[in-house]
C-alpha cells in the first residue's frame, strides 16, 4: 500500500487566540496551494516559536534548545516534522530524526514538535487528509489580497508573523539607542513578547 502523500507547510502567522483566552493560533499555510491549518497552542510554545522565528538568543537555554543541544551532542538531527494525526479536533505531530543510519520517528504535540523543527531549520508536512478535513480555504477575495501583499513586499508571505506582544506599548516615539536599551533589557528578562516588538521597531529603522 503506497504511503499517503505529505503536503509541505510553512508558518504564516502567529497570534492571540480569539477564542481561547492565554492561548495563541499558530497558522500554517500550504505552499503550493491556498489551504490554511490554524492550530490552538499555549503560551510557552507560542514563545519558544516566536523567539525562534525572530531569533531573539534567550540568556538560558529555552527546553526546545536544550533539546537541540542533547539530539547534537549525540549525532541526531530532525529532518522533518509531520502532522501525522488530527483526533476529536487534537492535532497530532511526529519528530523525524535520523543518526545517518537510521531513522526514529518521536510523537509530538505539533507545538513542540515545530518549535523544536525551526531549530533544526526543518521542513513541516502534513497529510492530504488532514488538511481536507481542518484546513480552511481562502476566498478568492482573501487569495488577491494576500497576492498584493506579496507583490508589494516579496517577502512578506514567510515574513508575516503576528507574534503577540504586550498591549498599550508604542515604540515609534523612542530613539534607536533607548530601543536597544529596551531590547537588552527584555532580553534579560525573558520578555520575549515585549522583545520581539521592540525588534520589529528596531528593523523598520535599518
Amino acid at each position: 500500500m503506497a504511503a499517503p502523500k505529505k503536503i509541505k507547510l510553512e508558518i504564516l502567522g502567529l497570534s492571540s487566540s480569539q477564542s481561547q483566552t492565554g492561548s495563541f493560533a499558530l497558522v500554517l499555510g500550504e505552499t503550493q496551494g491556498n489551504r490554511r491549518l490554524p492550530i490552538i497552542i499555549g503560551m510557552f510554545e507560542a514563545q519558544a516559536i516566536a523567539i525562534e522565528i525572530e531569533k531573539i538568543i534567550p540568556n538560558r537555554p529555552m527546553t526546545h534548545d536544550l533539546f537541540k543541544s542533547f539530539a547534537s551532542t549525540f549525532h541526531f538531527h530532525v529532518e522533518e516534522i509531520v502532522i501525522s494525526d488530527l483526533k476529536e479536533g487534537v492535532f497530532f505531530a511526529k519528530i523525524v530524526c535520523s543518526d545517518g543510519l537510521k531513522k526514529t520517528e518521536i510523537d509530538a504535540r505539533p507545538s513542540d514538535a515545530i518549535a523544536i523543527g525551526l531549530r533544526f531549520d526543518s521542513p513541516i508536512y502534513t497529510y492530504e487528509s488532514i488538511l481536507a478535513e481542518a484546513g480552511i480555504v481562502l476566498t478568492d477575495q482573501e487569495e488577491e489580497e494576500e497576492k498584493e501583499k506579496t507583490t508589494v513586499k516579496p517577502e512578506a508571505k514567510s515574513k508575516e508573523k503576528k507574534i503577540p506582544i504586550k498591549k498599550g506599548e508604542d515604540f515609534k516615539s523612542f530613539s534607536t539607542d533607548k530601543l536597544r536599551d529596551l531590547l537588552k533589557d527584555a532580553i534579560d528578562k525573558e520578555d520575549y513578547e515585549r522583545a520581539a516588538k521592540i525588534r520589529d521597531e528596531l528593523g523598520k529603522r535599518n
